[in-house]
């Protein structure tokens, strides 16, 4: 058995040591033992294997990593699962509903809103957020929402224009 001083508090700790972390995952009860110093989002991509969830900058600058924690945007690369305990994460993988794509996923692919796609899982979960708490939204809103999440091919405006559009469809479907 090897160890290792952890870098937070110092301690020394023995790197097979695992603890045992229940969540919901996608409507779906999760069970996974894993090392505690592990992030969120190696949890959901080593040993969930929801790849959706993309690495990106791992330092919490870019959102790539973004994932909904009780309906919240959270950064997987910087959220430890221990402190998720009994907690219910969503991942690009879950917006799916019923089988198909959510009016976000819908819209996105319509208007070319995802170009290279590396960094369109965490926005569409982040813009999930917003149209769960504000189904009208406006410009400035989706802008300033989405100020975490930053896309290299885009420009922003399919983007913001596929959130809107998103938001129009849901509100007649909530009024239908």
């Amino acid at each position: 058995m090897t160890a290792a001083v952890c870098i937070d508090c110092g301690r020394l700790s023995a790197m097979s040591e695992r603890v045992r972390l229940y969540f919901k995952v996608n409507g779906e009860p999760a069970e996974v033992w894993a090392p505690p110093h592990k992030t969120l989002l190696e949890v959901l991509r080593e040993d969930l294997g929801l790849t959706g969830t993309k690495h990106g900058c791992e330092l919490g600058e870019c959102g790539a990593c973004t994932v909904l924690v009780d309906g919240e945007p959270v950064l997987s690369c910087l959220a430890l699962p221990v402190e998720l305990e009994g907690r219910d994460i969503v991942t690009v993988e879950g917006m799916y509903e019923q089988g198909m794509p959510h009016p976000l996923q819908k819209a996105f692919a319509e208007l070319g809103a995802a170009q290279c796609g590396y960094c369109t899982p965490g926005i569409l979960l982040a813009a999930k957020a917003l149209l769960d708490r504000n189904r009208e939204p406006t410009r400035e809103d989706i802008k300033a929402f989405l100020a975490g999440n930053l896309c290299r091919c885009t420009g922003y405006l399919q983007i913001i224009d596929a959130v809107e559009l998103a938001a129009k469809r849901l509100g007649e479907m909530s009024k239908a």
